[in-house]
């Protein structure tokens, strides 16, 4: 046994308990969101769908064509959500397209709806882990998400480098206005902590934003 060895099995098992514990509050989380959103919004669907029949036995039609409006609207809403939180929990576009086409499409979409110019430099991250992707790709999304809500920026760069000890850094750059809080950090710390990576949010003094996120070796690979 080397002298590397003992600190690499430190690491492995530091890192295995930070993704059972990430996958504990994982699943809190979705209880509460699915408890607090869908369950209640479905509750309330139901609610109205009988003021529907109410108003329908009672003779009154455009009532009841108002609430079954209010009601249509207020489904979709739940679908949204609920299809939104299938997404966090598995990207299918990752295994259906691969890393790189899924980032290029993402920027495609974002770009043309928001008139903004998005630069890519990230084949490297094909050749990630599948952990690795789900969550860069998870991080890429809310970056560009949180520009776009901060202030329409003209310019976003995203790119996917080695650096010399082997490890991945992933740095997603705008030129948009506005000022991160704390709870925009948080959204991208959940994604890399439990991969042992670590987050850093950098304001620019003319404006902009840089995200940098950066993997270890043996859990980006």
């Amino acid at each position: 046994m080397t002298a590397d060895q003992p600190e690499a099995e430190a690491d492995k098992l530091e890192l295995a308990d930070r993704l059972i514990s990430a996958e504990q509050d994982e699943r809190r989380r979705i209880a509460l969101f699915l408890h607090d959103g869908p369950v209640q919004s479905l509750s309330g669907i139901s609610l109205m769908l009988e003021a529907v029949l109410h108003a329908i036995e009672d003779g009154k039609p455009e009532e009841a064509k108002q609430v079954l409006a209010s009601a249509l609207e207020r489904h979709r809403e739940a679908i949204r959500s609920l299809r939104d939180l299938s997404f966090d929990l598995e990207p299918v576009v990752l295994r259906d397209q691969g890393f790189v086409a899924a980032v290029r499409g993402l920027a495609e979409r974002v770009g043309i709806s928001h008139a903004v110019r998005i630069d890519l430099d990230v084949e490297l991250g094909e050749g990630l882990s599948e952990r690795a992707q789900v969550a860069l790709y998870q991080v890429i999304r809310e970056a560009i998400s949180q520009a776009i809500r901060r202030g329409e920026p003209s310019r976003i760069s995203i790119s996917i480098a080695e650096r010399d000890d082997g490890s991945i850094e992933t740095a997603v750059s705008d030129d948009g206005a506005g000022e991160r809080r704390r709870a925009s950090l948080e959204a991208f710390e959940e994604r890399v902590v439990p991969l042992s990576g670590s987050v850093a949010v950098e304001q620019g003094e003319q404006g902009g934003t840089l995200v940098q996120v950066v993997l270890p070796p043996y859990t980006a690979r």
